[in-house]
């Protein structure tokens, strides 16, 4: 399953955008990341079976482990791609909370969008090392 990430804004260089590409270049899976305008532009189009998840304030709260059985529950349902979009400085309106498969927030705290773009890619590092039963997650 393909884990892509599609947010608004550049994260050009910077010490974000190595913790981005260190977490992502860890991940077994295929992955890809989509960079869209602070305004404007069109999200990649939806091929085949995607979920679509964006990373919004009023999501969901889901420890590693189960944001890694999530991921693998879709896998093994046979989906595609799994897409992870971070919105732009105001997040998303209800519309697009509404197309959601899932609504996921690292908890009530305001993140900096780039900082929350590297949370995303240790989280997904996170979840496919759980996943393969790899020792790098530690509970308890």
């Amino acid at each position: 399953m393909l884990l892509h990430i599609v947010a608004r804004g550049r994260i050009g260089r910077s010490p974000e955008a190595d913790l981005v590409d260190r977490y992502l270049k860890r991940i077994s899976w295929p992955t890809r990341v989509s960079e869209l305008p602070d305004v404007g532009g069109r999200e990649p189009a939806v091929t085949g079976q995607v979920r679509r998840v964006l990373l919004d304030e009023k999501g969901e709260v889901l420890g590693s482990a189960a944001f890694a059985e999530r991921l693998g529950r879709w896998r093994d349902d046979g989906v595609r791609e799994a897409r992870f979009l971070l919105g732009a400085a105001d997040g998303f309106d209800d519309a697009a909370r509404g197309e959601a498969d899932l609504l996921l927030s690292f908890g009530r705290a305001t993140w900096p969008h780039l900082l929350a773009r590297a949370m995303l890619a240790e989280q997904l590092f996170r979840a496919t090392s759980i996943l393969a039963g790899h020792p790098y997650h530690r509970e308890g």
